[in-house]
């Protein structure tokens, strides 16, 4: 077990193996927390809801750091767009970009849909991916705004682009996250949307095949999963 997961579950009185199984099933699959309760009192295994949202709360940040140091590169032509989440009984707004492939290259929360939360997510996954040569997005004047002042105050030249169709590969991979974050029915805070999203997509890049691993080694999305934890 990795030294920063050791710390966060040293009060936790279960087995490493069962919480994993549990916050696996939870960012991985449409399942609310009294499914995954269920289903492991059919396991003879007898865990509160509310434990599982506390070990996912707690475990997802910790494994998505492993995965960032190991995520395969993405390419650099980007599709950008953005979504909603309710959070808190309110809607906010889920910046994510993949590549011409599909492969996702990064997401944020943010409260409002502006220039300035577009900028604040495309200034992220520059520094987590480098610079692309260009994005594709709708007609959102808030995401062209935050392009072109990325390039006028960096110095770069992302060619932009605006285009509905070329955007669907971004617009349909919303679809997978939207699918599992339905049964979770909102988010009572923003940090535990942030926290919880964020462990959704990362189970959604495994699936899509983005975390770097030897060959011959974990060959499944839960292996890979599981690999993150040790």
């Amino acid at each position: 077990m990795i030294e920063a997961l050791r710390k966060v579950i040293k009060r936790m009185h279960y087995p490493l193996e069962v919480m994993l199984v549990c916050v696996r099933w939870y960012a991985a699959y449409p399942l609310s927390l009294r499914h995954i309760e269920e289903m492991m009192a059919e396991r003879g295994v007898s865990v509160d809801h509310a434990t599982v949202h506390r070990w996912a709360m707690k475990i997802l940040p910790v494994l998505a750091v492993v995965f960032r140091r190991r995520k395969r590169p993405v390419g650099t032509s980007w599709r950008m767009d953005e979504t909603y989440i309710k959070v808190a009984g309110q809607w906010k707004y889920l910046y994510r970009a993949v590549d011409r492939d599909g492969d996702t290259i990064d997401v944020l929360l943010r409260a409002k849909r502006d220039c300035a939360a577009a900028r604040r997510f495309l200034e992220r996954a520059i520094d987590l991916n480098g610079v692309p040569e260009k994005i594709t997005i709708d007609k959102s004047g808030a995401n062209t705004a935050a392009i072109l002042s990325v390039n006028d105050d960096a110095g770069v030249a992302i060619e932009l682009r605006q285009s509905k169709y070329l955007n669907n590969v971004v617009e349909q991979d919303h679809r997978a996250i939207k699918r599992v974050v339905r049964p979770m029915l909102g988010f009572k805070s923003f940090r535990c949307a942030r926290v919880l999203i964020a462990g959704v997509e990362l189970m959604h890049m495994i699936k899509k095949g983005q975390l770097d691993c030897p060959e011959g080694e974990a060959s499944s999305a839960a292996s890979k999963f599981y690999s993150l934890a040790s």
